[in-house]
């Protein structure tokens, strides 16, 4: 990984590595991960590798998650230097009606309890993991607003919610004088591109940066996993939870195999791993602030820090476009070139060239919007 290069999260000022840690394999609780000393080590590569944002959640392996980082920052007196995410929403008893969801008397209750958990007086950047479907939006950012002006919480970000919802929270936030949406962390990967269509522009154009959650599939892009007679082989995630209900873990179909089929034949080419082509090609899309990369092996974690040691040529990220992507959908297949000729004429043109408004980055040598 390069160790000088940061992208700032969005609009704000909090300058994050471009391959974020995910954490949810950290503890076995759930039947699959990696053991303490395991975690450790893939936390120490990750750190002396050069990044410096980690990504975890209340409920990941039951709290284990959240518990081991804190030790390990604390072991290595890393706080300052972590950019620390969390996340809240889902319930972790059932027989409480107000122990999950996205209402204040949650969000208040799970981020003191993720602050005891990971052993810190703050949390860099704390999200909603999930939307409720119930909760008005004014209240969860209201509730953001508030922790953030106690000193709890340092930025604020969305995950798995509409566009619809993420917009209107960030109207709100620039109407009332709320702390703004930060991050929106979405799923995003060869396999799944919906968020192309709204979320993507939606970021760029209101400073939401994008951190993009199982960019492998969920190891479907390692080449893990296979095709055969029988149905997919492979051992991973993919097999652990497949029966889960979990949309995030529906990969095996046809199209998937298809990707990663030219994904494998890409990867081959220019001599890289499956894992590190997938990643590098996820990591250079408009937008994108952050990768999370997972492991459960250090070695897995060592492959994934060198996707961004090479540059993907134009020839090649092209035949990995036209096998990912899909025809589009309404609203979208009505903005095409002809139909904005018939909309402006002649004068039916680019708006501006791309070195207009120079997309947001900074290095260890140089800043700019």
């Amino acid at each position: 990984m390069n160790r000088s290069e940061y992208f700032t999260l969005g609009r704000s000022g909090l300058r994050v590595s471009r391959l974020a840690l995910g954490t949810m394999t950290f503890g076995t609780d759930w039947g699959w991960g990696s053991d303490k000393d395991t975690a450790g080590q893939i936390f120490d590569r990750y750190v002396d590798g050069g990044g410096n944002f980690v990504d975890t959640a209340d409920l990941y392996t039951n709290g284990v998650s959240e518990t081991w980082l804190g030790e390990f920052m604390r072991e290595r007196q890393l706080r300052d230097r972590i950019v620390l995410a969390t996340k809240f929403a889902f319930s972790g008893q059932p027989d409480n009606p107000n122990a999950g969801g996205n209402g204040r008397k949650h969000m208040r209750r799970a981020v003191e309890a993720s602050l005891r958990r990971l052993d810190t007086d703050f949390i860099d950047l704390f999200m909603l993991h999930a939307w409720d479907g119930l909760t008005p939006v004014d209240e969860v950012m209201r509730t953001f607003d508030d922790l953030v002006r106690a000193g709890k919480v340092r930025h604020v970000g969305l995950s798995n919610v509409p566009a619809w919802y993420a917009s209107r929270a960030q109207a709100l936030a620039e109407f009332r004088g709320y702390e703004p949406i930060s991050a929106l962390q979405l799923e995003y990967s060869l396999v799944e591109r919906s968020i192309e269509s709204e979320f993507i522009p939606l970021g760029l154009a209101h400073g939401m940066g994008t951190m993009a959650w199982s960019p492998l599939a969920s190891g479907l892009l390692s080449g893990k996993y296979r095709r055969s007679p029988s149905g997919p082989v492979g051992e991973g995630r993919l097999q652990a939870v497949g029966g889960s209900g979990n949309p995030a873990f529906a990969k095996f179909t046809e199209r998937n195999f298809a990707i990663a089929a030219e994904l494998e034949s890409v990867a081959a080419e220019v001599g890289r791993s499956m894992a590190q082509v997938a990643l590098n090609w996820v990591a250079n899309r408009p937008g994108v602030a952050s990768v999370i990369v997972g492991a459960t092996r250090l070695v897995q974690l060592e492959d994934n820090l060198g996707a961004l040691e090479f540059s993907l040529p134009d020839e090649l990220t092209a035949r990995l476009d036209r096998a990912s992507g899909s025809p589009a959908t309404f609203p979208y297949s009505f903005f095409t070139p002809g139909m904005q000729a018939m909309l402006a004429g002649s004068h039916a043109v680019r708006d501006k060239p791309e070195h207009y408004w120079p997309p947001t980055r900074i290095d260890d040598t140089a800043a700019g919007r």
